[in-house]
């Protein structure tokens, strides 16, 4: 328990920062999770692996297919952007501490 304790509260200074965290576990998840670290707490630590985007429209412009039918087709509006785009999602990986195996970060800013 000491020494999850002191793993924890190491991982917890670099909160905001990007890190990589390799697990006891095989296949693509023994390679490691590269991410912003999101979250710490005893049981889980949750790194953000991809940043989804902006929102592309604000509500009202030119972008809101319901108030501008040529968006229901899926054509380009004059301003280039697609009626149909794909927007896209972020992601996660939440990871338990105690199959943490190694956590890499930058020496740079660590405060070491």
């Amino acid at each position: 328990m000491a020494n999850s304790y002191n793993l924890v509260n190491n991982l917890a200074r670099h909160i905001g920062q990007t890190v990589t965290i390799f697990t006891t576990s095989g296949g693509e998840s023994g390679r490691g999770f590269t991410g912003v670290l999101a979250s710490v707490n005893c049981n889980f630590v949750r790194l953000i692996t991809q940043i989804g985007p902006a929102p592309g429209c604000a509500l009202g412009n030119c972008c809101d297919k319901y108030s501008h039918p040529r968006c229901d087709d899926g054509n380009v509006l004059p301003s280039g952007i697609r009626c149909d785009a794909d927007r896209g999602f972020g992601s996660i990986v939440d990871i338990p501490v105690d199959r943490i195996s190694a956590f890499v970060h930058n020496a740079v800013g660590s405060g070491w």
